[in-house]
């Protein structure tokens, strides 16, 4: 088994959640997260632009002079069989793949375990969902 964790923009949470459903994967956890990938801008860019004036003092431009703010996003997290791994991830990226930076990012981690909270019995790897 293998939890699938992906970060997605904030308009992309109900087509995100329809389309898991529809190819089979109606479980999964999603909550507000606040967060920024490494990618940034170049200061000294910023700084050109900035002394030309082509920047406006508005939230875009603030938006792209401040290298540490942390954006809006939505946190996915599925339990998939490893032969579905492909299928969710796939899903998961044609609904939120715009082809901009900022689209997220998707991990893919091992499960081992899990314990039923009803009645504390451990399941392994294939038995577990």
């Amino acid at each position: 088994m293998k939890e699938i964790m992906a970060m997605v923009r904030l308009n992309k949470v109900t087509e995100t959640k329809e389309a898991l459903a529809e190819v089979g994967f109606p479980a999964f956890t999603c909550r507000k997260v606040m967060g920024r990938g490494k990618k940034s801008i170049d200061p000294a860019l910023i700084q050109m632009i900035l002394d030309e004036g082509a920047l406006p003092v508005s939230s875009v431009g603030e938006y792209f002079t401040e290298n540490a703010r942390l954006i809006p996003k939505r946190y996915f997290t599925l339990i998939v069989q490893d032969g579905d791994v492909s299928k969710a991830v796939d899903t998961i990226i044609e609904v939120n793949s715009t082809g901009n930076p900022g689209d997220g990012k998707i991990f893919i981690l091992p499960i081992c375990e899990s314990i039923r909270v009803r009645d504390g019995e451990a399941q392994k790897d294939s038995e577990a969902y």
